[in-house]
């Protein structure tokens, strides 16, 4: 069994609405500064290191009105709000006009004060770096244009959702939205070249300045800068216009510069498309594993158990969520015994526990990031009794560091196929304690036997407390050993005990 040194937790905050909520509350126009101790010191004690504070950094005027007029994108605006007006649509934080805290905000100074304040609760920042594309008007349109991605006239007239016609001291100009390969153009956004050299040297420096800011950075789509993606993207559309042309890879040197002047900095990875294990080796400290998400909203313990057996060095660097603001609200996709059963099985798991505000309370509606405004909902006492004790047993540090083994469930009964419903994993501490979490994961009920391979158990009796509800067994270490513990668990049942010898 591999020891895990480390499983930080994260919680993700959409800052513009919250604040808005807040500022409601306060009655005033709140700023980062106004972010309540009471707030730090409610994550703090359940156990998270880092907050993610989404969506800081300067809007611009352009986003902010592509937004406002873009009728593609108003009817899920009202899906989230009824009476939605425009001062409801602030723009997308990923279109960013420049990294500097928004003033709407408070302004780089108050980000400073709030991070220093975190401290007092152990707590770390974590921003967003967005790597692909930029706002429409920002500064380096008029300074750089050589650092986008450039078009034609013939662009235009073959492909204007990907492209767009800007006036500027240079003339009219034809540049690239910024896009993935296989969807069409953010409108509100410009594509940068990463074959660019001198654009690379300038996007570095923007980097170790960001990170100077926090403590980490959640890196937007990281995948897309990555020289195959990029070429397979973009092609010869790349070197057009380009005095600086290079191919070579941003990551693994960005990385290092910011590592080298800061220490213990953390790199998260949205990733997608299996390219997890290659940011790894790029130098991200941790990937999304969108993979175990979509595994546990459409697919059954067949493909999950093998998942979750992944190499290990692989295994501890992933991100494990049940939610966050692309995906739907995890109470919507999953039936409430199913989210308890679901959560189990992915905040059990090595590597970065990430989870989204309004998570815990059972929130189910999906709000867009361009709105800083949300309805407002009753929160489910169902779900976050679960998430409370689930919280608390995962802080505990001896299931913070330790050794983590997916078991194999047996057959109770002949022709019982039931067994294969069984998701379940142990962790041992550096000093011997036990954790062992059990998911029905099916649609029925299910009888297994599950053999523990915990030798020090052999000839004592111990006792097996459910850290997510009320009920202790005594059991004979003998019989977990060899014959297994014994289970009869309804449809997503589970359970996390903490085995006392």
């Amino acid at each position: 069994m591999e020891i895990e040194s480390s499983r930080p937790a994260l919680f993700e905050i959409n800052t513009r609405a919250y604040l808005n909520e807040l500022g409601i509350k306060l009655n005033k126009k709140a700023t980062l500064d106004d972010i309540p101790d009471s707030l730090l010191l409610d994550l703090a004690n359940k156990g998270f290191d880092f907050v993610w504070f989404l969506g800081v950094w300067q809007i611009g005027d352009t986003g902010r009105d592509i937004s406002r007029s873009n009728q593609s994108w108003q009817q899920s605006f009202r899906d989230c709000l009824c009476d939605l007006s425009q001062k409801d649509i602030s723009g997308s934080p990923f279109a960013i006009q420049s990294y500097k805290v928004d003033s709407i905000l408070g302004g780089d100074d108050s980000l400073a004060r709030l991070r220093n304040r975190m401290k007092g609760f152990n707590l770390k920042i974590c921003l967003d770096f967005v790597p692909n594309h930029t706002a429409i008007d920002n500064p380096w349109v008029e300074s750089n244009p050589d650092f986008y991605v450039r078009g034609t006239e013939k662009d235009i007239e073959n492909q204007a959702e990907n492209y767009i016609k800007i006036k500027s001291k240079n003339g009219d100009q034809v540049f690239a939205h910024g896009r993935d390969p296989y969807f069409p153009g953010w409108p509100d956004t410009l594509q940068l070249n990463y074959f660019n050299s001198k654009f690379q040297q300038e996007m570095s420096s923007v980097l170790n300045k960001i990170a100077s800011q926090c403590d980490a950075l959640r890196c937007d789509m990281a995948m897309l800068v990555l020289s195959s993606v990029f070429k397979k993207t973009w092609g010869e559309r790349s070197s057009f216009g380009n005095n600086d042309y290079s191919v070579k890879e941003f990551w693994p040197a960005a990385i290092q510069a910011v590592k080298s002047a800061i220490p213990g900095f953390i790199f998260i990875a949205e990733a997608y498309w299996d390219l997890e294990f290659e940011l790894q080796q790029q130098g991200f400290d941790y990937t999304y594993d969108k993979r175990l998400y979509d595994r546990l909203c459409h697919e059954n313990p067949d493909s999950i158990i093998p998942h979750l057996r992944a190499d290990w060095e692989y295994n501890k660097k992933l991100v494990r969520f049940l939610e966050n603001h692309d995906e739907e609200r995890a109470a919507k996709v999953f039936s409430p015994e199913k989210q308890c059963a679901a959560a189990l099985v992915t905040f059990f798991a090595p590597g970065l526990l990430f989870f989204h505000e309004g998570q815990i309370e059972g929130w189910k509606i999906h709000a867009s990031i361009h709105l800083n405004r949300r309805p407002k909902e009753e929160k489910s006492d169902y779900i976050t009794s679960f998430y409370s004790k689930l919280l608390i047993a995962l802080k505990n540090p001896e299931i913070k560091t330790s050794a983590y083994q997916v078991l194999n469930a047996r057959q109770a009964f002949e022709n019982d196929q039931s067994f294969r419903q069984f998701i379940c994993a142990l962790r041992i501490g550096s000093n011997g304690n036990i954790s062992l979490a059990i998911s029905n994961y099916g649609p029925s009920k299910a009888q297994c036997f599950l053999p523990l391979p915990v030798p020090n158990i052999k000839n004592k009796t111990v006792i097996l407390k459910d850290e997510l509800g009320p009920n202790k067994y005594d059991r004979e270490g003998n019989k977990l050993t060899s014959e297994g513990l014994y289970l009869d668990m309804p449809a997503w049942g589970c359970h996390l005990f903490k085995i006392i010898i």
